[in-house]
């Protein structure tokens, strides 16, 4: 007889796993991709009103076999309209060998986290080995996770950040000065911001692309995550065709990143992306070339990620009682 599966919500999956954790699940999540021991389908993309709705799933294998399917919902007029998180949903963890349903879990934490694990991991094997200064486009849920999980792996002296909404922009730099004690500062101009960045993360809603040739500085690594519809754009097609690229996924950045966007206009093909994250990693691929080259990292989010963070939550979950809640009584033993 199976287990009874598990109930895990946010703050279950914030106590398990840790910035590290995620780090280590991502990196193996993209290296069994090269293994023949990850894999994800095209995820499903369902519109609505005010925003839409994404399923992603994917297998795994660790020590043990895992599939996974998150759905969320994005929604990004959510905070000022109806005061909800941007993003909500759930993922459902089985084992591969039986399809018994193993958890339920929160889908929050497990994206924003896994999303900046993605970043901070590019970045190690991208940005320039004196980059010192991060600058944060688009100050919303990703940010936070974003600047902690870069500044795990990059020895940071300086920050800025920049928001369509300033005073976002100046709520997010003053806690963030706090957190990593270096100080962050809010330029007026875009331009100022990023041009000053060692490291870009671009974490925006946007439909037109937010960064343009003459925002960004030579040598800088730029990390795109925002562009997880077709319809979304942070990197303008010139500045794309002038950078070394690298994505998650090639198939998923031609058909929603800010690659997709950049084939669309003519400026490059898919067949001009360097590599993928997984070949990386695994030692397949060199990332950047000399001091002075522009890379960027075109993050569209694979379901690769959420299944190898989710298995280690679960895992992990499995071995701490009052961390268990058996969701077919309700109860927490």
């Amino acid at each position: 007889m199976n287990a009874p599966a598990l109930l895990l919500s946010r703050a279950d999956v914030r106590a398990l796993l840790t910035r590290g954790d995620y780090l280590d699940a991502v990196e193996r999540a993209f290296s069994a991709s090269k293994q023949s021991r990850a894999h994800s389908p095209s995820p499903m993309l369902i519109p609505a009103t005010g925003g839409g709705f994404h399923a992603k799933g994917a297998s795994f294998k660790s020590d043990r076999a895992y599939v996974a399917l998150k759905f969320n919902g994005n929604f990004p007029g959510n905070l000022e309209r109806t005061g909800l998180p941007t993003i909500q949903g759930a993922i459902m963890l089985c084992d591969a060998h039986n399809g018994s349903l193993l958890a339920i879990m929160d889908s929050i934490e497990i994206t924003l986290m896994r999303t900046a694990a993605a970043s901070a991991l590019a970045a190690r094997y991208l940005a320039r080995p004196d980059a010192a200064t991060l600058s944060i486009v688009g100050c919303g849920d990703q940010a936070v996770p974003q600047a902690s999980a870069i500044a795990d792996v990059i020895a940071l002296r300086h920050g800025y950040a920049w928001d369509i909404d300033a005073a976002k922009a100046a709520r997010f730099a003053k806690a963030m000065s706090r957190t990593l004690g270096i100080p962050f500062d809010v330029p007026l101009h875009l331009s100022d911001a990023t041009r000053r960045g060692d490291i870009i993360v671009t974490c925006t809603t946007s439909r037109s692309p937010v960064l343009g040739e003459a925002d960004v500085s030579p040598g800088a690594f730029i990390a795109a995550i925002g562009a997880d519809s077709p319809g979304k754009s942070e990197i303008a097609p010139g500045l794309m065709a002038r950078s070394a690229v690298i994505v998650d996924v090639l198939n998923q950045c031609v058909a929603m990143g800010d690659l997709r966007q950049a084939v669309a206009a003519g400026a490059m093909s898919a067949a001009d992306v360097r590599c993928d994250l997984g070949d990386l990693v695994s030692g397949r691929c060199r990332g950047r070339t000399h001091e002075d080259e522009i890379v960027i990292f075109d993050s569209t989010g694979t379901a690769i990620q959420d299944a190898a963070s989710a298995a280690l939550a679960y895992e992990r979950a499995s071995r701490i009682d009052a961390r268990i809640f058996d969701f077919t009584t309700g109860e927490r033993p």
